[in-house]
């Protein structure tokens, strides 16, 4: 969706605003500055050597105030305000659907796992009680499984944050097999941390045992990462001023990051579980998917269709790969989605269609018919079913 024309009316809004803002303040200083003066020269009354007339000085304080027109000068900044925040209004709801229950379809979930979804996704996020609570409304304990391993995860991070890698290299360690199996080279990041951790204190001496012990291995002739810690190596001659040196992009804070982010990753994937929460790939795909369905919702109330009688979507709903997880094979023809019942054939021509739209065009297995993309005739048993 475009936005760049809202936030250019956003933008001259907020300049209005500190405009009017510093009108406003002006007035009032100028005023309170009059209004200062003249209770000064009320005071003074009470020298019996100036007598004073009160009346003189309230009158000449109002014929100031009336010259300086406040009423009218806020009047004015506030009228050019409004008049552009009430076109910003009308832009957001002339651009953005206020009302998103338009494309709300009853759909039968099963509320045990929307339970664990959420619950899950709070103890991904570190936020226990959170979860803890939902659990708790929902009636489901068994829903806490993750809990604990979350909970362990949470801990190697916040260590890491304060540059303690000790119960980060442990878990590598205990799946160390498992994460060669994957291709992880989490283990290598995390001594690579450790090794110039303890080079930026000084003891040189320490850091070239810790490379002996824990980063030998990695330096191995058929080791891929053999180039890497060569160059990891070159810090040595700089112990205590790393920060100033030519390796000084090994000091950068976002190696600790990254690292963060893998054990994130690796963590999940050895409970079997996605690196992004099942519950915000679900938000942010229906977010993504959301214009799309308020305008098919539209068109359908103005063609007065019922919105809930649909069993499936008339028009694809287009989203980021980030949210497609497998292939899915949707029938030019008649708009099917494949299924095992339903699967995509291949013609001779190499255009697939579902099996279904082949055998209503063919009406019988005998009888040829021509692909409605090209000029190419075939018959059902030319078409050969693909993988599903």
């Amino acid at each position: 969706m475009e936005l760049s024309t809202i936030k250019d009316a956003f933008e001259r809004v907020v300049k209005k605003q500190k405009l009017c803002s510093s009108r406003s303040q002006e007035v009032i200083d100028l005023v309170g500055r009059e209004i200062e003066q003249a209770l000064t020269r009320l005071l003074s009354a009470h020298d019996p050597t100036s007598p004073v007339d009160y009346r003189s000085i309230l009158a000449e304080l109002k014929l100031k105030l009336n010259g300086i027109g406040p009423i009218h000068q806020l009047e004015g900044s506030h009228k050019e305000l409004n008049g552009n925040l009430s076109r910003y209004t009308k832009l957001l709801e002339k651009s953005l659907n206020p009302d998103i229950s338009k494309a709300y379809r009853d759909v039968d979930f099963d509320h045990h796992i929307e339970n664990q979804l959420i619950a899950n996704h709070f103890y991904r996020q570190g936020s226990f009680d959170l979860g803890d609570g939902i659990i708790d409304e929902a009636g489901e304990p068994e829903s806490t499984i993750l809990k604990s391993q979350f909970v362990v995860m949470h801990q190697i991070l916040e260590a890491m944050k304060v540059k303690n890698l000790e119960p980060a290299l442990n878990w590598v360690s205990a799946n160390r097999e498992k994460l060669n199996q994957s291709g992880s080279n989490l283990e290598l990041k995390l001594h690579s941390l450790q090794f110039l951790e303890i080079l930026k204190k000084g003891t040189q001496a320490d850091a070239l045992k810790y490379a002996r012990t824990c980063l030998a291995p990695f330096a191995s002739p058929a080791s891929p990462h053999k180039e890497e810690v060569l160059k990891l190596m070159g810090c040595l001659l700089y112990p205590g001023r790393l920060d100033s040196s030519p390796y000084s992009e090994f000091t950068s804070p976002t190696h600790w990051e990254k690292s963060m982010e893998d054990l994130t990753r690796q963590f999940c994937s050895l409970l079997g579980q996605s690196y992004n929460s099942p519950l915000s790939m679900t938000i942010a795909a229906g977010l993504e998917g959301l214009p799309t369905l308020l305008k098919l919702a539209n068109v359908m109330a103005a063609k007065k269709q019922e919105w809930q009688a649909m069993k499936q979507l008339p028009v694809p709903v287009e989203l980021g790969k980030e949210f497609q997880f497998h292939s899915i094979f949707v029938c030019p023809v008649s708009r099917d989605q494949g299924s095992e019942e339903n699967p995509p054939m291949l013609m001779p021509c190499l255009h697939v269609l579902c099996k279904q739209s082949i055998l209503k065009l063919t009406k019988s297995s005998t009888r040829t018919f021509k692909c409605p993309y090209c000029p190419a005739e075939a018959s059902a048993a030319q078409c050969r079913q693909l993988y599903f």
